[in-house]
């Protein structure tokens, strides 16, 4: 009798665990395939490693499957040296394979994912926040309940999202991303001039109430408004992951 009910007790487990996993949906992350920007002076404009490899961690260990996707599909690139975090993933997580082999925007299944993120470097101002398909999937994703998140240059891709009403998704809405003002000090694209859009301006012409160094007490905050998470800086990357994730439990737990 004890071993038929210690049976059944597994028997539960195993239903309860499943039905968890089944309930837990994948969440997307959009990468550039640019990598550089100016006709002569060929700038690195690739992804920030620093600015998805955490949030990837951060997602796979709290029971999260990862894709990736980018406008063109395929390999993209990366800046900076894998270092703590980044490295790791690399190593055990499967990261480069991963991003060796990007999703096309008409491979993505929205109906699949339950958040969206967009890490920095200056690629994705170039591809993903010009790409209509790509601002669909965020968009599809959005309305339907799903959480945002971007760190740096990454707000500034998903600034252009209109969701089916014909407003912009960010408007009315705190974001960060990185800013007017340490972007014009830089040389990395040439104080901004080689830039598509400057993330501030774009979220601001677009409705946001953009959260800047001016108004925030520590620029490495996370900034959260209803399901749209973001930062300036890269080191807070995996803590707009960290954040995107509570969100995502407590809406599971409701």
């Amino acid at each position: 009798m004890k071993f038929i009910s210690a049976l059944l007790a597994l028997f539960f487990l195993s239903t309860a665990s499943l039905a968890d996993e089944a309930h837990k949906k994948k969440i997307l992350i959009l990468v550039s395939n640019v990598t550089e920007m100016g006709k002569t002076e060929k700038l690195d404009a690739r992804n920030n490693l620093w600015e998805v490899a955490p949030p990837y961690h951060i997602f796979l260990t709290h029971g999260y499957d990862v894709d990736f996707a980018s406008p063109d599909g395929g390999p993209v690139a990366f800046m900076m040296d894998p270092l703590g975090i980044s490295s790791y993933t690399i190593k055990y997580e499967g990261f480069l394979d991963k991003t060796a082999a990007t999703l096309t925007p008409d491979q993505v299944n929205t109906a699949d994912y339950a958040a969206v993120f967009i890490g920095g470097g200056y690629g994705p101002l170039f591809d993903i926040a010009q790409n209509e398909a790509m601002l669909k999937i965020m968009q599809q994703i959005y309305e339907k309940g799903g959480v945002v998140g971007g760190c740096g240059h990454g707000p500034g891709a998903f600034a252009n999202v209109k969701l089916s009403d014909g407003s912009f998704m960010v408007a009315g809405l705190k974001v960060a991303g990185f800013p007017n003002s340490t972007e014009v000090t830089k040389s990395w694209a040439k104080q901004g001039t080689l830039l598509p859009i400057l993330v501030e301006d774009q979220l601001r012409a677009n409705g946001a109430v953009v959260i800047n160094k001016d108004n925030i007490a520590d620029k490495h905050d996370v900034v959260i408004d209803q399901r749209l998470v973001s930062t300036m800086f890269l080191p807070s990357s995996a803590l707009v992951a960290k954040e995107m994730v509570n969100i995502l439990d407590e809406e599971a737990a409701e």
